[in-house]
């Protein structure tokens, strides 16, 4: 299911989410102009569960090990991990953000990133290979969603072999459904020979750290929740 709006018009104007798509687009070419440094950056600025359980077996880096729990979730691996990220924030930040306030949200939104990157290190302890992207943040935002708005109403597509079909369902069924597919794989990965290079468990990690922190986060305002459909 590809999601391509919702329908739960959000408060106010969800300054802090475009502030973040904007940072991750400015970074992104950012990235573009590094030509040959790229990989070299993306080491340094991305998380490497190597660094933390086995620093010896890495060259020395110019970064601290634990810096890039905080930089890697604004750096990308392409214009496509870019844009899917960013459509997925753009539909389900807004109304997270207004629930919890523009401050609140920015502090929401760094710990299901950091979070998440600690999952992915802690079940891929041997990896070498830099995790970067916005997902585990924008994973953590998708369970909020999930739990605050479950009844609210999302377009999607929903490809039907050549045919693609477009229905509306609840959010509870559509980020029900996404959080399901990288637990299976997630699953899958663990006993797999080789990675497919996606960070399924930061995704898995913040989905539930984000169904945690809505819960227990002080609200600085709820507005609308009777617009739950």
């Amino acid at each position: 299911m590809i999601p391509i709006r919702d329908r739960n018009p959000s408060g106010v104007f969800p300054i802090i989410t475009v502030c973040i798509i904007a940072l991750n687009v400015l970074v992104f070419f950012f990235e573009l102009s590094l030509g040959h440094r790229l990989d070299d950056v993306l080491f340094q600025y991305g998380v490497v569960p190597l660094k933390i359980f086995h620093p010896a077996d890495i060259p020395d880096t110019t970064v601290n090990a634990y810096f890039p729990f905080l930089t890697y979730m604004f750096f990308h691996g392409g214009f496509i991990h870019l844009v899917g990220n960013m459509w997925y924030l753009w539909i389900f930040g807004d109304n997270v953000e207004d629930a919890l306030g523009r401050i609140k949200f920015i502090v929401f939104y760094l710990i299901c990133g950091i979070g998440s990157a600690a999952v992915h290190v802690y079940i891929n302890k041997q990896s070498g290979v830099p995790c970067i992207g916005a997902s585990g943040a924008i994973a953590g935002v998708l369970g909020a969603y999930m739990v605050t708005f479950p009844r609210a109403r999302v377009l999607v597509i929903i490809p039907l072999f050549i045919v693609w079909q477009m229905v509306e369902l609840p959010a509870i069924v559509v980020l029900g459904f996404w959080f399901i597919i990288q637990f299976f794989i997630g699953t899958a990965s663990i006993s797999a020979a080789q990675s497919d290079g996606v960070a399924w468990w930061a995704h898995i990690g913040g989905f539930i750290l984000g169904i945690i922190l809505i819960k227990i986060f002080p609200k600085l305002r709820y507005l609308h929740s009777h617009r739950q459909r």
